[in-house]
């Protein structure tokens, strides 16, 4: 059974998803613990009910994102999980986690990388017009929302919709596609050699999601 730690930083709905299957036996692994740099993420508030170890290390207390990272990095290799699992975790990560564990942590990212990497990813859709929009999920690597990709899940857009109902498309379609990723990943059908994704048993040469409407 792999060990998973979770980094978030806010409401941790993703969390929520990977419990609800890990409790059902859908997903062969223990949520070791759940880490926030945010001592307000109601994320924390979720782990705690189901028991599930909990850590704080609130970035505001460190006086560069090197201590922060140390501090991250310490606990990290304390706890000794099989896989990091990045949900809505607000800070970069420095070469010193994200080479040591490189194969190891995954993100998702509400947009189709490569487009819109970083921040405000809805709103850019919106102003930007796109037909499509959606959620992808990568191993970490140096390199902001670069790391080789794993999965995406699309949706088409909607004349004129509201920022509110798009995000919220958005998010039902990282609901069901995070949690199969990782349970591929820790069914050891999905591994990264080297910089490729490499996927066993699969008919395709990834996991996509039908568009949601």
């Amino acid at each position: 059974m792999k060990r998973i730690v979770f980094l978030i930083s806010g409401n941790g709905t993703n969390l929520q998803a990977i419990i609800d299957k890990c409790k059902t036996g859908d997903i062969n692994a223990n949520i070791v613990s759940v880490v926030s740099n945010n001592p307000d993420a109601f994320g924390i508030e979720r782990a705690k009910s189901e028991g599930i170890e909990t850590k704080v290390i609130n970035h505001k207390n460190f006086k560069n994102r090197d201590l922060f990272d140390n501090e991250l990095f310490k606990y990290i290799e304390e706890v000794n999980p099989d896989l990091i699992v990045l949900a809505g975790f607000m800070r970069i990560l420095t070469p010193k986690i994200t080479d040591s564990y490189f194969g190891k942590i995954i993100n998702i990212h509400p947009s189709l990388l490569p487009k819109y990497p970083g921040l405000n990813t809805h709103s850019k859709v919106i102003e930007n017009k796109d037909s499509s929009h959606g959620v992808s999920i990568h191993y970490v690597s140096n390199e902001l929302d670069a790391g080789p990709l794993i999965a995406q899940a699309t949706i088409k857009t909607k004349d004129k919709e509201a920022i509110e109902d798009l995000i919220e498309r958005v998010h039902a379609a990282e609901h069901k596609i995070f949690p199969k990723v990782i349970k591929l990943i820790c069914d050891d059908q999905i591994v990264l050699n080297s910089e490729k994704v490499i996927f066993h048993d699969l008919k395709t040469n990834g996991v996509h999601i039908d568009e949601y409407y």
